[in-house]
């Protein structure tokens, strides 16, 4: 499984966001992680090693900073400044500290790139994780299932998790924010089974986003029974919500 041992990382080729250089403001060498989806590609949460220590926003800001200034020597061209990483970065205890940081440093070194946040949404509560989300250019909020039952099979939360929570917290950003949803299968649920494609497109309507990022696995997973779907399947999926003008992403 993948992970992450350094604070900067790539860029790599992001199937969603282009050229894209990874922020890991989780720990170093293990995965810490409010959710642990069964497609994950950091593995389970208990594979994981002991190390919880999360870098601070100094050390962050230092190494993007040094980072940058390597790829503007390079002239390497940088699409997204994207916090992924080992596990959920909103975790991190300084993450609204950190995102002003990396915004500065952007727009000084970098200001063609984007500011991108992957996120699995359960913080949102959170005002100060919500106000920092407001200030990048694509907070991408996960919702992977349209109803508690799916999300226990496939996202597996770790503590408390209300879909209907999730959803309100969603509502927060009038709009303004990019939804991310895995289709994928398995012998246990089928997350495009027709009642729960229903209820999810109904979701989708209810929050409206400016984008919604369509995707299914494309690495190995922790759980070896699950299946992916193709584009074409995906883009029929999805085709009412094309065709009431909803601006979709569709990767395989």
């Amino acid at each position: 499984m993948l992970h992450f041992n350094e604070i900067v990382f790539g860029p790599i080729q992001s199937r969603r966001l282009g050229t894209s250089l990874g922020m890991n403001i989780l720990p170093a060498k293990g995965k810490v992680c409010n959710f642990d989806c069964v497609y994950c590609e950091c593995g389970w949460n208990a594979d994981g090693v002991s190390d919880r220590r999360f870098p601070t926003c100094e050390e962050v800001e230092a190494a993007l900073e040094s980072r940058l200034a390597q790829l503007i020597q390079e002239g390497v061209k940088v699409d997204s400044i994207t916090f992924s990483g080992n596990g959920e970065p909103t975790l991190n205890p300084e993450f609204p500290q950190i995102i002003d940081a990396v915004i500065r440093l952007r727009d000084r070194l970098f200001p063609q790139a984007k500011v991108s946040v992957l996120s699995n949404s359960t913080l949102i509560a959170s005002d100060k994780v919500f106000e920092a989300l407001c200030r990048v250019d694509n907070p991408i909020m996960k919702l992977d299932a349209s109803s508690d039952a799916l999300i226990d099979m496939i996202n597996k939360p770790v503590g408390g998790y209300s879909i209907e929570r999730v959803i309100d917290g969603l509502k927060r950003f009038e709009g303004d924010f990019v939804l991310q949803t895995m289709f994928l299968r398995s012998p246990d649920f089928d997350t495009a089974a027709p009642e729960a494609l229903a209820r999810w497109m109904d979701i989708v309507r209810e929050l409206s986003p400016r984008e919604i990022m369509v995707y299914t696995i494309d690495r190995q997973t922790p759980d070896k029974s699950l299946g992916r779907y193709s584009v074409q399947e995906m883009t029929a999926m999805v085709q009412p919500l094309l065709d009431e003008g909803f601006n979709i992403q569709i990767r395989g």
